[in-house]
């Protein structure tokens, strides 16, 4: 009598993974909106390089033919999406990104506005990255307690992503890298690249460095870009903040 060698199964193992997608909510006309990206993408070349981007197309509600259309649009410029925000029971080709469902709480986003003008200390709105109404009291800031500190520079390239608070950079931002918060950041060098705080709906956060030449300052979703930038800010310590619902860049004193 013979017995067969029990047949040796692996498991497969599922883990969940949280990561800060940012989010591009096209409003119409689009021809516009699309100029607006195009000068977004002028200021910040490569921004959307490798990240996940997710496209809302709740305030759009284009039809499902200009869904593809718009799609290869964004891929042109380097834009890749990976989910759709799209509400009711719209079915999608196949050949598109698929529908995203419940994620807004885990995204920051970008919504580029057609008519925003770079004002000093002023710019356009990104979009909640939170679910409707999304607005958080005021008496109810997100929790952000935890601090990363980088003791290192940024090099050009580099990205730092911080979804539990605080970032400290000892060193200098080169141009060309980025650092995203869900809290504060704090630049002891020069600031050269990007940086993005208070990303995952914290209002109160800001943005300090000892020597501003910045490629972009945001705070939750509201931001501005070296050409929008005053001049007299270049070159000095400054502290980048919301003051009713409007960027404001002051000297640091």
């Amino acid at each position: 009598m013979t017995f067969a060698a029990p047949v040796e199964t692996k498991s497969i193992r599922f883990r969940a993974r949280s990561f800060v997608a940012f989010t591009l909510t096209p409003e119409a006309p689009l021809s516009e909106w699309l100029e607006s990206l195009d000068r977004w993408i002028g200021n910040s070349p490569g921004y959307f390089a490798g990240r996940p981007v997710v496209l809302n197309l709740n305030t759009l509600k284009p039809e499902v033919g200009q869904i593809e259309t718009l799609v290869a649009e964004l891929g042109l410029r380097g834009i890749r999406i990976y989910a759709i925000e799209l509400d009711g029971s719209t079915a999608l080709e196949p050949n598109l990104p698929p529908v995203l469902i419940g994620a807004k709480e885990a995204t920051a986003g970008l919504l580029m506005q057609a008519d925003s003008k770079g004002r000093p200390e002023e710019a356009g709105r990104a979009e909640e990255g939170r679910a409707e109404p999304g607005k958080q009291p005021e008496d109810r800031q997100p929790d952000a307690p935890a601090t990363l500190m980088v003791k290192t520079p940024i090099r050009s390239g580099q990205s730092v992503f911080y979804a539990h608070g605080d970032v400290i950079v000892l060193g200098s931002v080169a141009s060309g890298s980025e650092i995203v918060a869900a809290g504060s950041i704090h630049v002891y060098g020069t600031l050269r690249g990007r940086a993005s705080a208070g990303v995952l709906g914290h209002s109160a956060a800001r943005i300090f460095c000892r020597k501003n030449e910045a490629e972009l300052l945001s705070v939750d979703g509201w931001y501005c870009t070296a050409e929008e930038m005053e001049p007299s800010l270049r070159g000095k310590a400054v502290q980048a903040f919301l003051e009713k619902d409007t960027l404001r860049i002051a000297p640091f004193s």
